[in-house]
């Protein structure tokens, strides 16, 4: 047996208690971790551990392994129709859709997001199952032509057990990304949380289990990344591993297939994300899509609009602009209803944001707004612009994951798209101008998998998301998301029996 978390919620948005097990999740049963050693998690507005969970290790990863490549031999894989496939993710969907308030609640007192934020993440992971659900048995092959004597065609069949590994900005939604097109084509999953934020997908593991998905199927092991994470990668019974991160981990994940069994990989890593505003952009609603664009989620997301490029004829409007917006930000309990941002979510990243700060500073950048923390309890940091930056400056370079923007006057097309594009990242970018064609031309001559017209950080199950360069390998969403959790089998029928 595990241990279970109670917890009373008394907060102006939502009240009540949460009762969960809390252990490691392995073959439709909670445990304790093969050592005993615990995780403390962490509540990032005060820095005082919320609870503590077993912590899984490289021996908790084999026998989750194990247990997922028994449950895809026996009752799943090919085992599975895909029409039941289909209704066990969408009565996963319809059990988290029951308890929207209370895993939004779990998300924001876990990450410190704002409650309204984790409600939306919440909506977006309800959707995202119930889209992959409808694939469930759609993901098929096709008869091909050759000659009169044979008869060719494809499967696309389950890879097998597959390792996942999600990051803490978006625990919630990232956990509901990588389950569906795993579970919609038939593969078995070990799934590693981060240790900072592993209540919600605890939490889910316990509706796998009331949804009825067959014991081993998901598998689920919260441990650090030196140890679970480098067992995911290295493990010889799991086939395929999927990674959400930075770049740094996201090489040495592929550099562990290469080792070991030579894992297919797929990888969402940083991004450095360009945002182009143009001197005929609508600056009224420009300047609220650029707060949304870096601030979102405390500036800890993989796609937000940290470089801001402004053309040198609205430049001086918008940056007044644009301060006094982010100048208005409320930061605040995340259980308040007028709070737009939250903490930083752990000590680590609020060291890492700063050290960004600090180098802007010393390498000659003005601080515009914020460049402090805020308070003296909790992981706060005030909305952060700079500007008089340098191409090769590290804020100008550097992934910082945190709400800190960069505002770099431009004057032509030309100019923009070279600058724009002067990065190893290519994750997502944005492009704002009331002339359609321009906008059009210039995200086309973009470097990223992503390109958002008059509009930034918009997301949607059924859309591929994935990066150029070093942003990553693969997609996530959409039906491009389900090539990357099928094999594909050519099968050649002769019917005329000759050599």
């Amino acid at each position: 047996m595990s241990t279970i978390w109670d917890h009373e919620f008394d907060t102006p948005v939502f009240k009540g208690k949460v009762s969960f097990p809390t252990g490691i999740f392995i073959n439709g049963k909670f445990t304790e971790g093969s050592t005993g050693n615990t995780i403390d998690v962490i509540n990032p507005t005060n820095g005082k551990v919320i609870t503590k969970i077993p912590e899984a290790t490289a021996d908790d990863v084999d026998r989750a392994a194990k247990a997922a490549h028994k449950a895809f031999d026996t009752v799943w894989g090919l085992k599975c129709p895909g029409s039941e496939r289909g209704k066990l993710l969408s009565k996963l969907a319809d059990l988290l859709e029951e308890k929207w308030d209370e895993f939004a609640a779990i998300e924001a007192l876990d990450n410190g997001k704002a409650f309204w934020s984790a409600k939306g993440d919440v909506g977006i992971s309800v959707d995202t199952l119930k889209y992959f659900a409808g694939w469930a048995g759609k993901s098929h092959g096709k008869v091909i032509e050759t000659t009169e004597d044979k008869l060719a065609y494809t499967r696309h069949e389950p890879i097998g057990v597959c390792g996942q590994i999600i990051p803490w900005n978006f625990p919630l939604m990232m956990m509901a990304w990588k389950l569906g097109p795993a579970l919609a084509t038939g593969n078995t999953i070990v799934i590693k949380p981060s240790e900072a934020t592993p209540l919600t997908a605890l939490r889910m593991a316990s509706l796998i289990k009331e949804a009825g998905f067959p014991d081993g199927v998901v598998n689920v092991v919260v441990g650090y990344g030196n140890t679970v994470g480098a067992a995911i990668a290295e493990h010889m019974q799991i086939e395929k591993v999927a990674f959400t991160g930075s770049t740094l981990v996201g090489r040495k994940i592929m550099e562990a297939a290469a080792r070991t069994n030579l894992k297919n990989v797929t990888l969402e890593l940083g991004g450095k994300s360009p945002n182009i505003i143009f001197n005929d952009a609508d600056l009224g609603k420009v300047v609220n899509w650029s707060v949304h664009g870096i601030f979102f989620n405390h500036g800890q997301a993989c796609c937000a609009g940290s470089r801001i490029y402004v053309q040198s004829g609205v430049y001086d409007e918008f940056l007044r602009r644009f301060t006094a917006r982010a100048a208005s930000l409320r930061l605040g309990d995340p259980f308040s209803a007028d709070s737009y941002q939250g903490p930083q979510v752990s000590r680590i990243q609020f060291d890492r944001i700063m050290s960004y700060i600090n180098s802007g500073k010393e390498q000659g950048a003005t601080v515009h707004l914020g460049g402090e923390r805020q308070g003296e309890e909790g992981y706060w940091i005030k909305p952060t612009i700079f500007t008089d930056t340098k191409p090769n400056m590290r804020i100008v370079q550097e992934e910082i994951f945190g709400p800190v923007g960069v505002v770099i006057k431009f004057e032509d097309e030309a100019d923009v798209i070279r600058q724009a594009n002067d990065t190893v990242y290519g994750l997502a970018a944005a492009v704002f101008s009331q002339d359609i064609n321009r906008a059009i031309e210039t995200a086309h001559k973009l470097h990223a998998g992503t390109a958002w017209i008059n509009c930034v950080n918009q997301l949607h199950p059924q859309v591929p998301f994935g990066g150029y360069k070093q942003s990553g390998i693969g997609r996530e969403l959409g039906e491009y998301a389900l090539d990357s959790y099928t094999n594909v089998k050519a099968v050649h029928v002769n019917l005329g029996h000759n050599l």
